[in-house]
């Protein structure tokens, strides 16, 4: 693993159980253990967000962690993030907001809630841009008071095949499209 910030108290944000599964694995096996941040009003369609958490809560229990579930707003993430950024392509200028709208929430929590550094799975996908995600992260907790980014890349480091091992192992249900409905025009 990469340098870990000493003695952190971290929470850890959420996308998705298959992009979290090596994630949580590697810092529980670090002696690290996180608060897992689910705030993802990104995803379209309350069945689908449901199906997503469903997955998270039911790897977290395997490790006894907590798991924080944020508002589900996705009519508020579509006026914040969305608009005018309708037909943005992926890793464009509506994933960057989509990425600090996320962040912002996980780092408010955070701060109000003892936890002095965030992370995010986000990095672990190859879908996403690691430049943005580390910028939002960085920009999310530079809003805040008292929590530090960790702008990790947690693709490095064998997570990305134990990610896709976990993924079979568990039998998670694991989607195509990021969530919103923007990404789904790209199938």
């Amino acid at each position: 693993m990469e340098a870990v910030p000493e003695n952190m108290h971290l929470l850890l944000h959420s996308c998705c159980a298959p992009c979290s599964g090596a994630i949580i694995e590697a810092l529980v096996r670090e002696g690290i253990r996180p608060a897992i941040f689910w705030s993802n009003s990104n995803i379209y369609g309350r069945e689908e967000y449901e199906k997503r958490k469903a997955e998270i809560l039911r790897y977290a229990a395997l490790f006894s962690l907590d798991v924080i579930d944020d508002d589900y707003d996705h009519a508020d993430w579509l006026m914040e993030v969305a608009s005018g950024r309708e037909d943005a392509p992926e890793r464009g200028s509506r994933c960057l907001e989509c990425f600090r709208y996320r962040l912002l929430r996980a780092a408010r929590y955070a701060s109000g809630h003892g936890f002095d550094t965030l992370a995010t799975s986000l990095a672990s996908s190859r879908w996403k841009s690691l430049e943005q995600v580390d910028e939002a992260g960085r920009w999310a907790c530079g809003q805040v008071e008292g929590v530090r980014w960790w702008g990790r890349n947690w693709r490095k480091g064998g997570l990305q095949p134990r990610r896709n091992e976990i993924i079979k192992e568990q039998g998670f249900y694991n989607q195509t499209f990021c969530g919103c409905e923007y990404s789904m025009k790209h199938l």
